[in-house]
């Protein structure tokens, strides 16, 4: 299962590239492996002589591929070993991640020298077995945060994300990577990328720079709602035709497949048009004239850093979140840009800037959050503190400490919201309910029938392939629930994608593949349909099923 192989992208020289997916078999099936020959792999194909060339190793699920600039851009899916979905400048013999595939690096013609060995040895020894394999999910406890760049100190062919694409937030399954053709007739993004995203049915805008040698640069949301999962794009002058479909995953666009066409309207949005890196913070570019009052005031900008984890669990939430203060800004003579001073940068980690700013004819800002990988911190001179910034607090990682638990409704009030134990005062159960999943992003029971104030054990098992978790809520609230969980962002795989909703009645824990939790629920008094949902990002549109009290 997922054995795929993606492409061919071809390069200016005619030579193709391909990726190979791990695959996944009982019954570790959550654990990607590599039992044929370059899966996990990059692999280079001359045109002239048809040779097939070992280029790198590391890949999971590589469905994302691209040509920038003359060099290989590959994206990759969130999952085992890889914390957050993400963009990576591929060159010969590098290493991107993912463990299965170095069983081939011994090979006589591989580039690669990273040694499955290597990396096991060199991360907790606690995340594997005696045979040297992963845990299972459920017997891993890494409170240790090992980030995948800090490999490169000991492996110098270590190559991580140029972007990382934040998990939940601008998508959860990376595809395409396509280059804007640069003649201003799509808009002011000309030579930047587009990366699809199958499982939100999205795509992101991502600019690049290069800073002491290394490709690094930021992401912005650009268009949502398509039809169905976006997996491929191509160009037909300035126009964008998306091909798509979910593939019986499921995706935010509930068609099973589309094409699209996407066309610039000639009307330029107030948009953020890059970021840029330096010495001290960030120069960002704007699409329009900003209003000058506002960009003069610290309190709209808001930044903060965060990393993943690299480790065999399937995915990662972020990690190591802290603020960073605004010290000062200056604002471009023509309005295009504000330069801000940083207190908090860090190397390797990815800046989440969010802004709450207008174009000087009152426009709002279309996506006012920007998210920088900071691989390299360029040199240069500083920019002064401006007095008139008082050294204002800006929102950070303390506006994302857990809250007081909401008020329960009269129809729960014995029962906690997550209650894993029978509940206090409590002989007996009164009904028993198991309920697991199925391929397609579906629950195996479509409906659920019980009787009002009926005391209930529910077991829930995934059975997937990948992250779910179970709801109950209010009759009505499924897609209002599932949408605030993707308004989490980067907090919310910390949260298990579990917002703070007096709509929620019970929920599970987020269950990685081949976890079961039980909880323990008090049917409301009220009879009717209320609904059970998983609310992993995007799964809420066909995860859904009928509560029904009686």
């Amino acid at each position: 299962y997922h054995e795929y192989s993606y492409g061919p992208v071809i390069d200016e020289h005619g030579h193709m590239f391909v990726t190979f997916n791990v695959g996944f078999f009982d019954p570790d099936w959550w654990r990607g492996q590599s039992k044929a020959k370059w899966r996990g792999w990059t692999l280079k194909i001359d045109p002239k002589t048809g040779e097939i060339e070992p280029f790198a190793a590391g890949m999971r699920s590589p469905c994302g591929f691209g040509i920038v600039d003359g060099e290989f851009f590959y994206g990759d899916n969130q999952g085992d070993w890889m914390g957050s979905g993400g963009i990576v400048h591929l060159e010969k013999g590098n290493f991107a991640g993912h463990p299965a595939g170095l069983k081939w690096s011994e090979e006589p013609n591989s580039p690669v020298k990273v040694k499955q060995s290597d990396i096991f040895n060199t991360i907790n020894p606690r995340l594997l077995d005696e045979d040297g394999n992963p845990f299972k999910p459920e017997n891993i406890d890494d409170e240790e945060v090992v980030a995948f760049y800090q490999l490169k100190e000991q492996f110098p062919d270590v190559k991580s994300p140029a972007v990382w694409l934040p998990h939940g937030v601008l998508g959860t399954s990376t595809s395409e990577i396509s280059v804007i053709p640069d003649n201003n007739e799509f808009g002011p993004y000309g030579g930047q990328l587009l990366v699809g995203d199958q499982g939100q049915s999205k795509i992101s805008r991502v600019f690049l720079e290069k800073v002491n040698g290394v490709y690094q640069g930021g992401a912005i949301l650009f268009r949502e709602g398509f039809m169905s999962g976006v997996l491929r794009m191509t160009w037909v002058g300035n126009q964008l035709f998306v091909g798509q479909t979910n593939r019986g995953w499921g995706s935010t666009g509930l068609s099973p497949y589309g094409l699209e066409r996407v066309i610039w309207t000639g009307k330029t949005p107030f948009e953020i048009q890059k970021v840029k890196a330096e010495s001290d913070g960030f120069t960002i570019f704007f699409t329009r004239e900003v209003d000058r009052k506002m960009a003069s005031d610290a309190k709209n900008y808001s930044v903060s850093s965060f990393i993943y984890k690299y480790h065999p669990v399937y995915g990662s939430p972020a990690v190591n979140i802290e603020k960073c203060t605004v010290k000062g800004m200056e604002i471009s003579k023509d309005g295009l840009s504000v330069r801000i001073k940083l207190d908090g940068l860090k190397q390797h980690y990815i800046h989440e800037i969010n802004l709450n700013l207008t174009a000087q004819n009152g426009l709002q800002l279309l996506h006012p959050t920007a998210y920088y990988t900071l691989n390299e911190i360029p040199t240069g001179s500083a920019l002064m503190n401006h007095s008139m910034e008082m050294n204002v607090p800006v929102k950070g990682a303390d506006d994302n400490k857990p809250k007081p638990p909401v008020k329960k409704s009269s129809d729960t009030a014995l029962v906690a919201k997550n209650q894993t134990e029978l509940p206090s005062g409590w002989k007996k159960v009164d009904r028993e309910i198991s309920i697991g999943t199925k391929p397609g992003l579906k629950f195996d029971l479509e409906s659920i029938t019980v009787k009002a104030g009926e005391k209930i054990k529910i077991t829930f098992t995934n059975k997937d392939d990948m992250p779910h978790n179970f709801l109950i809520v209010n009759p009505g609230k499924a897609n209002e629930v599932g949408i605030a969980a993707i308004k989490l962002g980067i907090n919310g795989l910390a949260m298990n994608y579990i917002p703070e909703s007096t709509d929620i009645l019970f929920h599970t824990k987020l269950l990685q593949p081949g976890i079961t939790q039980t909880i323990y629920v008090k049917a409301p008094d009220t009879p009717g349909n209320y609904t059970f949902v998983c609310t992993y990002p995007g799964h809420y549109v066909s995860m859904q099923g009928i509560f029904k009290v009686e």
